[in-house]
């Protein structure tokens, strides 16, 4: 009892004061700190010393200064890969938040019934593995054998089947709708998580002023949980802007360069081409174009929250 109250600088006969010492303290997070530092901001620091070099098949790196980073302004494949990525954001935003609130509103409905187990069956998708999901998807849209083309036929649609996976103009948005699918359970969990820490108080008010249903999701729902949405969407921005696996398995990044996406056109320039210094280089672009959407939507929801 002796060590323990000294660890935790407790008085002893003053339960309430209890306060671990600051030692205490930093040896409980020290090794979280150092996992942090040593997989992300090393790395990180790393890959930058990397792209101000020529590095690429052999041990010789010769220092070019910025000349990486120049000739990145000029990638059109770079930049092609960055739209994707913004369609790629942007369908998960619009689709996937909106289908999670929708289904936030309806799991708080009294007439819902198995809550619990659609919730599950939601959330399911996101322990399963994004080569597997990429599988699944490829055996869905499959040209000759897909489930969603063989569905089509049988419901005389035939005016509605795409190469899905062939069409370059087509391909960016088959691969989105496997990540809507796959991550859909994130923001609802947030969302709900949000909404039971709201007073049921409120809505019993609200319901006796005759707020019921859409006027009860858009005044009183969305505002007691906007900053739990806040949260989400920066979760998603920041995941999406990554998003790799995914579009290995289904395309390539293919026909062509039609679904190159950033994290696919660093890995591929770096370990297919071996130029390592500038894949690099477009790693850390990747890295300062993810944090500026991030804080570019942090300051458009700050000025939006304070209207």
């Amino acid at each position: 009892m002796f060590i323990i109250r000294e660890a935790l600088d407790v008085q002893p006969n003053n339960a309430a004061s209890i306060k671990p010492r600051k030692a205490v303290l930093a040896a409980l997070l020290l090794p979280g700190v150092a996992i942090y530092v040593f997989i992300t901001i090393i790395p990180l620091f790393t890959a930058f010393g990397y792209s101000l070099t020529n590095w690429a098949i052999g041990p010789n790196r010769d220092f070019i200064g910025f000349d990486n980073y120049v000739r990145l302004m000029g990638d059109s494949v770079f930049w092609q890969a960055f739209r994707n990525n913004l369609v790629i954001v942007a369908g998960n935003l619009i689709v996937q938040m909106g289908i999670a609130f929708l289904l936030t509103v309806l799991f708080m409905s009294r007439a819902m019934r198995g809550k619990e187990f659609h919730r599950t069956v939601i959330f399911l998708p996101v322990v399963l593995s994004a080569v597997v999901v990429g599988f699944i998807w490829q055996m869905v849209y499959s040209n000759n054998f897909g489930m969603l083309n063989a569905v089509l036929r049988s419901l005389n649609m035939d005016s509605l089947i795409r190469l899905w996976l062939d069409d370059p103009k087509q391909v960016i948005y088959s691969v989105t709708l496997p990540l809507i699918w796959q991550y859909l359970g994130v923001p609802l969990m947030i969302f709900m998580s949000a909404v039971q820490g709201i007073s049921k108080e409120v809505y019993e008010v609200c319901e006796i002023d005759g707020a019921t249903g859409v006027k009860k999701a858009i005044y009183i729902t969305f505002p007691l949980i906007y900053s739990s949405m806040k949260v989400a969407v920066m979760l998603s921005i920041s995941s999406n802007m990554l998003v790799f696996s995914h579009i290995l398995v289904l395309t390539g990044g293919g026909p062509g360069t039609s679904s190159m996406v950033l994290a696919l056109y660093s890995y591929s320039t770096s370990f297919t081409r071996m130029q390592l210094g500038y894949g690099s280089a477009i790693a850390i672009g990747v890295f300062i174009l993810s944090f500026g959407l991030v804080l570019i939507f942090k300051k458009l929801a700050e000025v939006g929250q304070s209207e």
